[in-house]
């Protein structure tokens, strides 16, 4: 099967007109949790976000649009190179035998991106000046020549939430909130993502009941 990366991308709360989330970037919203970390709390038992970390790379009038960090699948960026008929070269930087993550259940066959801000891509938003999110192919094209980011996270699908919806599971206790770091997003393990990120919070998770607040 062909990667479909680069498509048109439907965030819940989207009008069909402008289904393109990287067209929102600019509207505004009552609250805003770009460039912050959802992190799961440990009462939330659903299937899909249970135990996770969520990068959010967009939140305005129309929704919000995040990448799961911590939810790595069986493909590698090997594989996924060779389904979308690039050859990844064996060389420093390459990301040959990194995992792809599962980044959310919407648009599940396609790939996305979180990497380090620096070329231009054809479908690309500048979250901050330490993270960017591209949908278009061409930023794995570079990974492919060499010249691509050296910090990325790949991803298969994204998580998206209507307007109000991620409003309405913090406050009930779904999730907890932090300003996102950089460090935790692309250098730490994966398996540490969530204790750090909770860290930031000054929480050790441990010592977390189900049946705390949310921050």
């Amino acid at each position: 099967m062909k990667s479909k990366i680069g498509k048109t991308l439907a965030l819940p709360g989207m009008t069909q007109a402008s289904t393109d989330p990287l067209a929102q970037a600019g509207a505004s919203a009552a609250l805003n949790l770009a460039n912050h970390f959802l992190i799961a709390m440990p009462s939330m038992e659903d299937p899909v976000f249970g135990g996770t970390v969520v990068y959010v790379c967009e939140h305005n009038e129309n929704g919000v649009l995040g990448v799961v960090i911590n939810k790595p699948t069986d493909m590698t960026m090997q594989v996924l190179f060779d389904r979308i008929d690039l050859k990844l070269e064996d060389s420093p930087g390459a990301h040959i035998d990194e995992p792809i993550m599962f980044g959310g259940p919407v648009q599940d066959d396609r790939g996305f991106v979180l990497h380090t801000p620096g070329a231009r891509y054809s479908s690309s938003l500048t979250v901050t000046d330490e993270v960017a999110f591209t949908t278009s192919i061409d930023v794995l094209e570079a990974v492919a020549a060499g010249t691509g980011p050296q910090r990325m996270l790949v991803s298969i699908g994204y998580a998206g939430w209507s307007p109000g919806q991620l409003e309405e599971e913090i406050s009930r206790n779904g999730w907890l909130t932090v300003g996102a770091d950089a460090h935790i997003l692309f250098d730490l393990p994966i398996e540490e993502r969530y204790t750090a990120a909770m860290r930031l919070l000054g929480i050790d998770p441990l010592m977390l009941t189900s049946e705390a607040g949310h921050a």
